[in-house]
């Protein structure tokens, strides 16, 4: 048996900034993951990750093999490919990794603080003792057999699996499932191009719901003339493959004639708000598992990577006062909610909104400018919606028959914005949460 202040389930990039600041504060840590430590990081992403998450964690900046290219921005183009927002800002400003090498110098600063990794160790099921998450059971991979682990407290950063959040019983207070609704599933490969890509300090990503129907297709610049070119769908209803809506719609364009595929793969994404709590006696649940990724594009190395720092400074405190039951992790929540939660609620209601509109509705948008470039970037980094409905523009709008949609598009300007108020007067403790839950249930089922 081993024995544990913290257990971290999951050594992606939200476990290792967990583990990491956990044993910088003088806590027992032990990391456990089911690849092998070598292969690490080596994870289906996008790659992309922005300057600002380096800055408020302290990390130094991606260089040498873990640095694939320097971004300043972002394209964004319309279904008809008429129309392209080129979004540019202190926000967007960022970096296209080596997913491998950045997850492997995680690993290693979490090891460096004082983490013990059990590196090929799958997590079997949490321990439950009197409502409160006590440890968990595993198998090592290499030997077949099983182990025990205690811990005062466990963090489940184990991503989309959620090995640990599904099979956690109803008094922990956290939702076991997400609905399928809200996850996208993603198909993505590294090219190499005959040629560099044009503009290759931008990141493209094209909107047509023909392709890509409830998300979108990128392809992001790496290092010469290679790119990590990917499509996502929305997991409703019959949904198209993505693998293939990639290979019929995208590959066959100009660009990629003579490329060739150095690795592909696929994997499902949360892409809404964050779970209403994350918290339990005795257990966290950061990063996909929690479904802290951005609803809009889908990223989520940076917002995983705050909620495990986030997570650690308050356990530390936790288990300094006493006990580590819900009440004493709520801080978790309170934080997160008020620095991210909050954007990516209001961020939620607008995705929601553009999984329900044609691409005939987009093009009109972009190409009347209803949202602004710069209001888009505000969108992105904020989670707060701002229109460009002018006199003007209902003029023409009613000209072409969709002042309808001018109205739906209002409509959920106004929801985004009553959904960040409610957010950010996110309960303080647990015996304000079914009240809280109303107002957000009010919204989101409408």
């Amino acid at each position: 048996m081993e024995k544990f202040d913290v257990i971290v389930v999951g050594a992606g990039t939200g476990g290792c900034m967990a583990a990491k600041t956990s044993a910088k504060m003088g806590l027992s840590v032990c990391l456990v993951d089911c690849k092998s430590a070598e292969s690490i990081g080596d994870k289906i992403c996008g790659d992309a990750i922005g300057k600002h998450h380096f800055d408020n964690l302290g990390l130094s900046y991606p260089k040498g093999d873990e640095l694939e290219r320097v971004i300043e921005g972002i394209k964004v183009y319309s279904p008809d490919a008429e129309t392209i927002f080129r979004l540019v800002g202190e926000g967007l400003y960022g970096f296209i990794v080596n997913r491998h090498v950045f997850g492997q110098r995680l690993l290693k600063e979490a090891i460096d603080a004082g983490a013990t990794l059990f590196d090929s160790t799958q997590v079997l099921e949490p321990i439950i003792e009197n409502g409160s998450v006590k440890g968990i059971t595993a198998v090592n991979k290499k030997s077949n057999s099983k182990i025990r682990f205690e811990g005062k407290v466990i963090v489940d950063a184990s991503g989309y699996a959620a090995v640990l959040r599904r099979k956690l019983p109803p008094e922990i207070g956290i939702d076991p499932e997400v609905d399928k609704k809200d996850e996208v599933i993603c198909y993505r490969e590294i090219r190499a191009l005959r040629d560099e890509i044009e503009d290759p300090t931008f990141c493209r990503i094209h909107l047509d719901l023909n392709v890509a129907p409830g998300g979108y297709y990128w392809i992001f610049p790496k290092k010469d003339a290679c790119v990590n070119v990917g499509l996502g769908v929305a997991a409703v209803n019959v949904f198209p493959n993505p693998k293939s809506q990639l290979y019929k719609f995208v590959l066959e364009k100009a660009m990629f004639k003579g490329s060739t595929i150095i690795n592909g793969g696929g994997g499902m994404v949360p892409t809404r708000r964050p779970l209403d709590t994350f918290v339990g006696n005795g257990i966290v649940v950061i990063g996909d598992a929690a479904c802290h990724v951005n609803p809009i594009h889908g990223g989520g190395m940076g917002p995983s990577m705050m909620a495990g720092k986030i997570a650690s400074e308050v356990i530390s405190e936790a288990l300094m006062k006493g006990e580590p039951t819900t009440n004493a992790l709520w801080p978790i929540n309170v934080r997160y909610m008020k620095s991210y939660g909050t954007k990516q609620a209001g961020l939620d209601v607008f995705r929601i909104f553009l999984q329900n509109l044609t691409d005939e509705d987009i093009n009109y948008g972009m190409r009347y400018k209803l949202i602004k470039e710069e209001d888009v970037l505000k969108a992105g980094l904020e989670g707060d919606v701002h229109l460009n409905i002018t006199d003007a523009t209902k003029r023409i709008f009613r000209g072409l028959g969709k002042i309808s949609f001018l109205k739906k598009l209002y409509d959920m300007a106004k929801k985004s914005k009553k959904v960040r108020k409610i957010y950010e007067n996110y309960p303080n403790s647990p015996d304000q949460m079914p009240l809280w839950k109303l107002k957000v249930q009010e919204i989101f089922e409408n």
